[in-house]
């Protein structure tokens, strides 16, 4: 099919062969249905046309299926007899098996290229849904990145953005009369957020090397689509990291990429698996950005694909922009599923030869109800689709053939060690110890004074009260009130050890805000 990437149809009770045309591949789509229905399946021999075509594309590998993209499939498996009577029966001449260009990555590091990006690029609204804060407390992380702005802080990796808060939290009182309240309980609630994304792992996602999006744009020497495949198996355990981390990427294209109108096909294709983590529970300022991104990311050359077990489970603005669609079978056991399937059926442009409601409730497994853009972006008429079998493999590869492709490919030694440099960390610690040194040698100064001048000076120092130098030791002493033997108290234990630990914070802090 010159200019479409094959996707299945034909046979008996069937209607013709169905593509996507790479000119409208662009404006994205949706693969829904039921568990177990064959969406891998479709996202694999999708991901597999794209890269033929030499559309570099990104998915997320939940369940680790998509690993076989990078191994050819096999004459000599069970399947092999099957699915040369499905290419039969659906006019699959061309039909090959092939292996494709992978780039295996993984945020933990573990099973691919590790992916990082730094705080400052996830953005305070990003990171404040992947924290689940409050509306309060997403308002001091606004203050935190400004601050950050402001004092040339950079914000790279966990431990940044932990000692900004810190610094944030001790400098509150004069933070608040410029920006708003700044409570510690609110501080503290969001440094607990952080803990619990450390203990999930979620510090691989900051620091440095920083990913680059042309690694992810790459095609290989025969000018087929390198395909990014992100392994979300353990990463599904923290679905708001996961779906934080995607919405990043997406973004980052979407601010980044210079715009293109309408290509001849894609610059990248974005398959967004288990996309209903995406919306859940959703603040809408979130939803306006996604709805924004997806709005207007197609000039830019990107399609971006949802991949969900229902239609229902993509807010409706976003759900009006997927122009190509595969829905394999929804199943209708309760009251609101039926009325869930019946809504999927009435966003298809009808086909007069059956009904699109029952048609998606009897389509099998590796069938679905497909439609794609036509000439001028026109929806396709509804049909029923058998789903052209995988050239690569089907399921996992094993664990020596991973290594073996991680080791060899482009980016291999690029992302794998990580670069802790100067940041806000190692420079708000270097404020700190400059400040406890400073108070160290005044305090050093004060010892060696004579007794009445080291009172004197350790008062206007530490007390903040007004203190009238005398010449008469008697006088002063005879004109004590409570309120000076109360002070003079405190300098006595301000000047023992503990209470040169308490001096030394309070002037780090003041030097630290200055």
């Amino acid at each position: 099919m010159d200019g479409k990437i094959f996707i299945g149809g034909g046979g008996e009770n069937y209607g013709v062969k169905q593509g996507l045309a790479l000119g409208y591949a662009n404006r994205h789509g949706l693969i829904a249905g039921a568990t177990g229905t064959g969406k891998t399946v479709t996202l694999q021999i999708m991901a597999e046309g794209f890269s033929a075509a030499g559309v570099p594309v990104v998915l997320s590998d939940v369940k680790g299926d998509l690993s076989g993209l990078g191994q050819a499939g096999s004459e000599t498996g069970k399947l092999h007899q099957p699915f040369m009577e499905r290419n039969a029966r659906i006019g699959f001449d061309d039909f090959a098996y092939a292996a494709f260009p992978v780039i295996f990555w993984d945020l933990f590091g573990e099973q691919g290229h590790p992916i990082r990006t730094t705080v400052s690029e996830m953005g305070p609204l990003l990171l404040s849904r992947l924290l689940e804060l409050s509306e309060a407390q997403e308002g001091i992380m606004n203050i935190a990145f400004r601050v950050a702005d402001e004092e040339g802080l950079p914000l790279l990796d966990f431990k940044d953005l932990q000692a900004l808060l810190v610094w944030v939290g001790e400098n509150r009182e004069t933070l608040s009369l410029r920006y708003g309240n700044v409570s510690v309980q609110s501080i503290g609630a969001i440094q607990r957020a952080l803990l619990v994304l450390e203990n999930q792992g979620g510090t691989n996602l900051f620091g440095e090397p920083a990913l680059e999006l042309a690694d992810l744009m790459r095609t290989d020497t025969d000018g087929r689509g390198l395909v990014s495949i992100l392994a979300a198996d353990r990463l599904m355990g923290s679905p708001r990291l996961y779906a934080t981390f995607l919405l990043w990427l997406l973004s980052e294209l979407f601010e980044t990429l210079p715009e293109v109108g309408d290509p001849e096909k894609p610059r990248l294709v974005f398959f967004f698996d288990e996309a209903h983590l995406l919306f859940d529970d959703a603040p809408k300022a979130l939803l306006d950005k996604v709805e924004q991104v997806a709005r207007l990311i197609r000039s830019k050359g990107v399609g971006v694909y949802f991949c969900s077990q229902n239609p229902a489970d993509v807010p409706e603005d976003i759900l009006g922009q997927l122009g190509n669609r595969v829905q394999h079978a929804l199943r209708a056991f309760t009251a609101k599923d039926r009325k869930e399937l019946r809504q999927a059926a009435e966003t298809y442009r009808d086909n007069p030869r059956f009904s699109t409601e029952e048609a998606i409730r009897e389509v099998g497994t590796g069938e679905a109800v497909t439609s794609f853009l036509e000439r001028k972006g026109a929806p396709g008429m509804v049909e029923r689709t058998l789903i052209r079998p995988p050239s690569s493999r089907l399921g996992p590869i094993d664990a020596d053939l991973r290594k073996s492709l991680i080791a060899g490919s482009p980016v291999a030694g690029k992302y794998d060690k990580a670069v802790d440099r100067v940041s806000a960390y190692e420079m708000l610690k270097e404020r700190a110890e400059k400040a406890a040194a400073a108070a160290e040698t005044a305090e050093a100064q004060e010892d060696e004074l004579p007794p009445a001048e080291r009172e004197y000076q350790s008062a206007r120092r530490y007390s903040g009260t007004r203190v009238t130098r005398s010449t008469s030791r008697t006088t002063r002493r005879s004109e004590e009130t409570f309120g000076s033997a109360i002070q003079t108290a405190v300098i006595k234990e301000l000047k023992g050890t503990t209470g040169r630990r308490i001096v030394r914070g309070i002037l780090g802090g003041l030097f630290r805000a200055r």
